[in-house]
């Protein structure tokens, strides 16, 4: 191998091969080797696909391409009798419907702000992995007396570390939102007794500006309106950090949800 085959990847090969990776529905695999990010302890997939099993009627809000229903769908004791997904970004529709189509699992197109297009009291369980903002009102409405709500949440300021590399320091109330206890208040309100509440801090390393682009591009309400030219300065003092100091770090946050609605299963009243 010569020198020149040694030389690592430049700035702009990188950029350029993470501005063109799909971006479509929830599969991380692009990063492998690239980044990490530890996961929390509670295994949300796994504890999904157990209380598939013991319900009859699953909503998923904000699928996204599909992919963690159908792994809990898979791994479930017993599939539920009726399964709906939800998600609103055209792409990640058409992802989801090719993945869980299979499975029985009918994709309803949905904007994230929109009223649940589903009767009142039609699920049992209503489950989301990092809905941009839980319509709690909603969610409480299309549950059954007696049903829960399972999710896991994005927390307060997670990944800022990052944001404010591009976007600077951020006010407290940004820094704040979907702060835990807020959600639960708001969850609360709606009339949802919440039986379950854990949060967790996650480490995060980037090891190269390809994963940073691409991260950003994926996960687009980190620094709103993203594109390489516009945050080239940027991007370019983090590069030659990363090269120069090893993996940027930042920290995720993440707190699972459990919520029910009061009264007993199949009760109306």
């Amino acid at each position: 191998m010569t020198d020149r085959q040694k030389q690592p990847p430049t700035f702009e090969t990188l950029v350029t091969e993470a501005a063109s990776a799909p971006t479509e529905g929830w599969d991380f695999s692009w990063f492998e080797g690239r980044a990490t990010e530890a996961r929390p302890s509670w295994g949300y997939a796994v504890s999904m696909a157990e209380r598939l099993g013991r319900s009859d009627a699953v909503l998923d809000v904000q699928t996204g391409g599909g992919e963690v229903l159908d792994f809990a769908l898979g791994k479930a004791p017993k599939r539920p009798l009726l399964a709906v997904a939800t998600e609103g970004w055209p792409p990640n529709v058409a992802k989801a419907t090719a993945l869980l189509r299979p499975r029985g699992v009918a994709v309803v197109a949905a904007l994230e702000d929109d009223p649940l297009p589903f009767a009142d009291g039609a699920f049992d369980l209503v489950v989301s992995r990092h809905p941009v903002r839980p319509q709690w009102e909603q969610i409480a409405r299309v549950l059954q007396p007696g049903g829960t709500y399972f999710a896991q949440h994005v927390g307060p300021g997670s990944v800022f570390e990052l944001v404010e590399h591009f976007l600077g320091s951020q006010p407290e109330d940004v820094r704040g939102g979907r702060h835990p206890d807020r959600e639960r208040a708001d969850a609360e309100a709606a009339g949802l007794d919440v039986v379950e509440l854990r949060a967790e801090r996650l480490r995060m390393e980037f090891h190269d500006i390809g994963a940073v682009v691409h991260f950003l591009r994926k996960v687009v309400w980190m620094v709103p309106g993203f594109t390489v030219e516009a945050y080239e300065p940027q991007l370019r003092a983090l590069h030659e950090r990363i090269r120069a100091e090893g993996p940027f770090v930042a920290h995720s946050t993440r707190h699972l949800f459990e919520a029910r609605k009061p009264g007993r299963p199949g009760s109306h009243s």
